[in-house]
């Protein structure tokens, strides 16, 4: 098999599951990943002869793919603020929404450049939040925590493969009765209610873990109240609280974290959901 025949291959197994864009794209990676070949590699390349291990592996990848298995599962990586993460079935994968957020965060961490805010990240997952924060703002004392033992353990490689100082604690939030003092409090909780399964790809709602991304339909902000009703104790002066909410249910967030704070700001991510929330000054 050369080169050429198994991209024919690659496309035509998977162009019922994704569209061209994503499939060059998919292609791209694979490519890098497997062969460290270049674009221009593949095409100067082409003709070539794979090795047996290599068409192994690489008809191995179509096979995973064809079961809608993230390519950043079957890598084991994904990418975050220019960063790169480990990944595994028992994380999320870092999403660009996120990165939205953490640029928010960041913007206001920097108009006080000399601060050293003590940050807390609740339910850390891959640890994408905190590292990247720590990385981007070193003068940060940054937490994180979570509920899942295996989460923290990749959260925790992460953060020494790229040198960034976090605190990781094992808690569950829902039993959590009070949290220490800290300047900002950040959360991406579990969001998507069951009902919204049918919105979901399956590459998404087969693989990732569900721990981290549904909530019952009859209670689907327990989290942000449990989230607000802490850190309303814990904040220090001026402190500040961001969250990652569902695009559904910004008017019922609004009203939830105005309950406690005076200042709230909804905010919409570059498709136009709303996706972030920040709040200040305790009423």
């Amino acid at each position: 098999m050369t080169l050429n025949d198994y991209k024919i291959l690659f496309k035509e197994q998977l162009k019922s599951l994704y569209d061209l864009e994503e499939v060059e794209a998919l292609f791209a990676i694979v490519m890098d990943e497997v062969l460290s070949f270049s674009r221009a590699d593949v095409v100067l390349k082409r003709n070539e002869e794979l090795k047996t291990e290599d068409k192994i592996r690489l008809l191995e990848i179509v096979s995973q793919l064809q079961n809608e298995i993230p390519i950043q599962y079957i890598f084991e990586k994904g990418y975050f603020y220019g960063y790169e993460f480990k990944v595994t079935p028992a994380t999320l994968i870092p999403r660009r929404e996120t990165e939205e957020l953490v640029e928010w965060i960041l913007e206001d961490l920097n108009k006080q450049p000399e601060k050293k805010w003590k940050v807390l990240d609740i339910g850390t997952g891959s640890g994408c939040i905190p590292i990247t924060i720590k990385k981007e703002f070193p003068l940060a004392e940054v937490s994180a925590i979570d509920i899942s033992t295996e989460v923290l353990k990749i959260a925790n490689e992460n953060a020494k493969d790229l040198k960034a100082e976090v605190k990781f604690l094992h808690q569950d939030i829902l039993n959590t009765i009070q949290l220490e003092n800290y300047d900002v409090i950040i959360s991406n909780p579990p969001y998507v209610r069951n009902l919204e399964k049918d919105e979901m790809k399956n590459n998404v709602l087969q693989n990732e873990p569900h721990l981290a991304l549904f909530v019952e339909n009859d209670d689907p902000l327990i989290f942000y109240r449990k989230i607000i009703y802490l850190a309303k104790e814990s904040l220090l002066k001026n402190g500040l609280l961001y969250f990652e909410i569902n695009q559904y249910l910004g008017t019922e967030m609004i009203e939830l974290v105005s309950t406690f704070f005076k200042n709230v700001e909804l905010k919409k991510d570059l498709q136009g959901n709303d996706r972030m929330l920040k709040a200040s000054s305790l009423l």
